[in-house]
């Protein structure tokens, strides 16, 4: 179990980025009972004093796109292997997310109660974290992984194969129950799943409209897997919210996306990283072709998105051994839009995404949770990607071990 921190800390002699400014102050932050009470005050007195002369703090980082079931490269090794693997594999996934800067994750396709319950009691290192259970699929759609010549079942560690909008009425209502925090819908292709072309939507405009009204109903929204203009379109225009990938997105799309008020989450680190490292781990040819269709729009994506006005998250959905590769997502993001863009979306963006006011920014009243990176990040942001030996982070006011 996680040892108690410190009572009170202050962070003296720092470069503050708050998680929206382009201007960053000098000062003080210091943190009470795990929440944030002052930022740029003069230091005082407190259990734990750390010095960042030359260091910036900035709020902890933020994975909008997270699988920590997401052990294997295979979904069909996910989906028919043990729970109690995929649980344990999941607690050192959230782990090293956390030891990387990730305070916070919402994991879009799989968590369940019991794993949100063990973080709850502390029982593992991990990041606050926000699931949504099970992803919801069409038979033959992104998250059904059985080959067209193979038919079993799975118990479903990620993904449930759901039709019919009562079906999934009753799925959303399950799934609000045991305490998910959005609904994951399937909407297009991926480029993991083998019987589904990628610009093709799926689910029916009724079924996609009635997820969306329990989750409203509940307070809450639908993120969707989608990567054509096409699935987009069908997506947003019936009630979701976030738009996961969107790497075929277009100005047409787009527009609709800002006029509706929807998120865009990029993950340009999975793509990256299994067009380097795919093959060697066991990508068919298959997922290869078409991960290379989505590598290069999905950099483009996020281009149209800014300039139609849709506001960008930050996400990795990193699969397997891939998930080193988390901090990488934050250069890619950058080599598009530069570094100041790049921490809104890993920060603040991320945080209005998922209605939380009190993480993503450095203020009065937020979460104790931050990161001191070597240097300034908007004149180096290398310093975002390094290692961990050049960043401390900082969960509710305790450093946490590094690891």
């Amino acid at each position: 179990m996680n040892a108690p921190g410190p009572a009170t800390l202050s962070i003296v002699n720092a470069l503050i980025f708050d998680g929206t400014s382009p201007d960053l102050t000098e000062g003080c932050v210091r943190v009470a009972g795990g929440v944030i009470t002052e930022v740029g005050g003069r230091p005082g007195e407190a259990d734990l004093v750390i010095d960042a002369r030359g260091r910036t703090v900035i709020p902890g980082l933020i994975d909008a796109h997270f699988h920590a079931y997401g052990a294997h490269l295979s979904s069909l090794e996910i989906e028919a292997g043990s729970m109690s693997y995929l649980a344990l594999a999941g607690a050192r996934r959230l782990a090293a997310a956390l030891g990387r800067g990730f305070t916070t994750v919402r994991d879009v396709a799989g968590g369940d109660a019991g794993l949100a319950r063990a973080l709850a009691e502390r029982l593992i290192p991990a990041p606050r974290y926000l699931f949504t259970g099970r992803a919801l699929s069409q038979t033959g759609g992104h998250g059904d992984p059985r080959p067209p010549d193979l038919d079993f079942c799975t118990h479903g560690g990620m993904c449930e194969v759901v039709d019919g909008a009562d079906a999934m009425r009753r799925a959303v209502r399950e799934r609000f129950r045991q305490g998910a925090h959005a609904i994951k819908i399937m909407t297009s292709g991926g480029v993991m799943s083998p019987a589904d072309p990628i610009r093709v939507p799926q689910y029916s405009a009724g079924e996609i409209a009635a997820v969306a009204d329990e989750a409203a109903r509940r307070g809450s929204y639908v993120a969707a897997h989608a990567y054509s203009p096409e699935a987009i379109v069908h997506s947003v225009e019936n009630g979701v919210r976030s738009i996961e990938h969107g790497n075929l997105l277009d100005p047409p799309a787009a527009a609709l996306m800002a006029e509706r008020g929807a998120f865009l989450v990029p993950t340009l680190a999975t793509y990256d990283a299994m067009a380097r490292r795919g093959a060697g781990l066991g990508l068919g040819a298959v997922g290869l072709a078409k991960n290379l269709e989505v590598l290069d729009s999905g950099r483009r994506a996020i281009e149209i998105a800014r300039r139609a006005g849709v506001r960008i998250g930050f996400g990795t959905d990193l699969m397997g051994a891939l998930e080193d590769e988390q901090l990488q997502g934050l250069r890619l993001q950058a080599e598009v839009e530069g570094p100041l863009a790049v921490l809104r979306s890993a920060t603040s963006a991320n945080a209005e995404l998922l209605g939380r006011d009190d993480i993503g920014r450095i203020a009065p009243g937020a979460a104790g949770d931050l990161i001191v990176v070597d240097g300034n990040p908007l004149e180096d942001p290398s310093v975002l990607w390094a290692g961990p030996g050049r960043r401390t982070v900082i969960q509710g006011g305790a450093p946490v071990a590094a690891g």
